[in-house]
């Protein structure tokens, strides 16, 4: 029996963390997926309101999620946790826009860069890089797969205005493109490796 290109990407992935912690090779293994496959579309599960967040796999090392955004929808600026985390575009382009604390005290965000990342392309970040937020390029949507490793299972997110910031559970969607009816803690529990 043939494996289906996703599950051969998390193949992949597992061994890569396995080899090397830090995942050196992440880029190239999420990039030659975003180029060539589009089993990924089995997982795809779009929301009227807001972007979704697809569970495709939950490990110790990582989890992988596929984001489904639509015009106009965009994430909150956030932190990865203390986590490191990719993002491969698969459909579209996405806008990543940075953002820093100017000091101690509650202050607004000061923006960064903007990067637009295209169908095929992969990005990277970690809080000493940036805090960010990501968002479909005017008057499109997009279809993103994102990395964090290890997973995330709070972060926090920002006001712009004050710089404020509020720690938040991170849940999913779907899991596999079938809709979640469990609470976030409860997928977490059945993904225990």
């Amino acid at each position: 029996m043939t494996q289906a290109p996703i599950d051969i990407l998390c193949a992949q992935l597992t061994a890569e963390f396995q080899r090397d912690s830090r995942g050196a090779g992440v880029i190239d293994i999420l990039s030659r997926y975003a180029k060539e496959e589009q089993d990924w579309h089995g997982c795809r599960y779009s929301c009227p309101d807001t972007y979704s967040r697809n569970l495709i796999h939950r490990g110790r090392d990582y989890e992988l999620l596929l984001l489904c955004w639509g015009e106009g929808h965009e994430s909150p600026i956030h932190d990865h946790a203390q986590q490191s985390c990719w993002m491969a575009v698969l459909e579209g382009t996405l806008e990543e826009v940075h953002f820093r604390t100017p000091g101690e005290g509650p202050e607004a965000l000061v923006e960064g860069r903007s990067l637009r990342i295209s169908q095929g392309q992969v990005c990277f970040i970690e809080d000493e890089i940036a805090l960010h937020l990501i968002r479909p390029v005017e008057g499109a949507g997009g279809v993103s797969l994102h990395l964090y490793a290890k997973p995330i299972d709070e972060c926090r997110v920002f006001d712009p205005q004050t710089g404020v910031s509020s720690q938040i559970e991170v849940g999913y969607t779907t899991l596999r493109g079938e809709p979640c009816v469990e609470s976030a803690e409860q997928v977490r529990a059945s993904f225990q490796v």
